[in-house]
């Protein structure tokens, strides 16, 4: 039985382990006042966290529409006996519902399965990997959904953020307690918890901050995957894949950058952990 596996753009795999796993991922759109793009095709990270940080205009997103999703199942219904579509929590994009709509103009003989993940970023990523791999094993569609659900609940995320100004613009954190983090020289660190981001608390430092992300890794259990995300710190983040290599295979550990989907939230300098473990 062949089932192909579709995630979202949020779900920040590199793209060349996308193509080498024959992972579909339909991109969210990104809109600069009348300029629209598509997630890394029309705009990749650089271009964005150049236009992010220097442009005249605050970016905002727009989940995929039903059509383009539609359009994906079809296509891979003409050579698959089922589709598993895994997308970003239903509680911080309205992906998940647009797959959902998708599926109903979808190609009936192809049966379509959604997902909602309960995460975003590499947290997504790694579920969406994981079930690329039990996709190959399992000998029918239900036996599969209920594998990657059962999954879920064992994914942490962990982000560490160098300002609350990009959440404060999108509208996700109050006035007040943006301005109280910039006067504070506040680093807020903030984890994906039953499918929302909530504060996992605040450092005076980015050292502290990192320290904080490591301490997280170490305190989990039983870890099948790992993954360091950042945006803009490169040479920060594959220091942090070192560091976290005493925890976990180094040679194993995924590095990823955050997309232009998430990085209209976060803003650059963000790192951040995804794992599939027990905590």
């Amino acid at each position: 039985m062949t089932i192909k596996i579709v995630t979202d753009s949020t779900s920040d795999l590199p793209p060349e382990l996308a193509k080498e796993q024959d992972i579909s991922v339909v991109p969210i759109y990104l809109r600069f006042g009348q300029e629209v793009y598509r997630d890394m095709i029309d705009i990749d990270q650089d271009e964005f966290y150049q236009k992010l940080t220097h442009g005249p205009v605050h970016p905002s997103t727009t989940q995929p529409s039903p059509k383009d999703f539609s359009n994906v199942y079809k296509e891979l219904g003409k050579k698959a006996d089922g589709i598993l579509s895994i997308h970003i929590s239903s509680k911080l994009s309205g992906t998940y519902n647009a797959a959902l709509r998708g599926k109903e103009d979808a190609d009936p003989k192809c049966p379509v399965e959604v997902i909602d993940s309960e995460v975003g970023t590499m947290g997504l990523g790694l579920l969406v990997l994981a079930a690329n791999k039990l996709a190959k094993a399992s000998k029918n569609l239900q036996q599969l959904v209920q594998e990657v659900k059962q999954m879920i609940p064992n994914i942490h995320v962990m982000g560490l953020l160098d300002t609350l100004k990009y959440l404060q613009l999108g509208g996700r954190l109050g006035k007040m307690q943006a301005l109280l983090g910039s006067i504070l020289s506040i680093k807020p660190l903030l984890i994906l918890k039953d499918g929302v981001l909530s504060p996992a608390g605040r450092v005076r430092s980015r050292a502290k901050g990192i320290d904080s992300l490591v301490e997280y890794v170490k305190n989990a259990k039983e870890i099948h995957d790992l993954s360091v995300i950042y945006n803009t710190t490169l040479d920060e983040a594959k220091a942090l894949v070192k560091r976290l290599g005493g925890v976990f295979d180094e040679a194993q550990i995924k590095l990823a950058r955050l997309g232009p989907g998430l990085g209209v939230h976060a803003g650059p300098g963000l790192l951040m952990v995804a794992l599939i473990g027990k905590r």
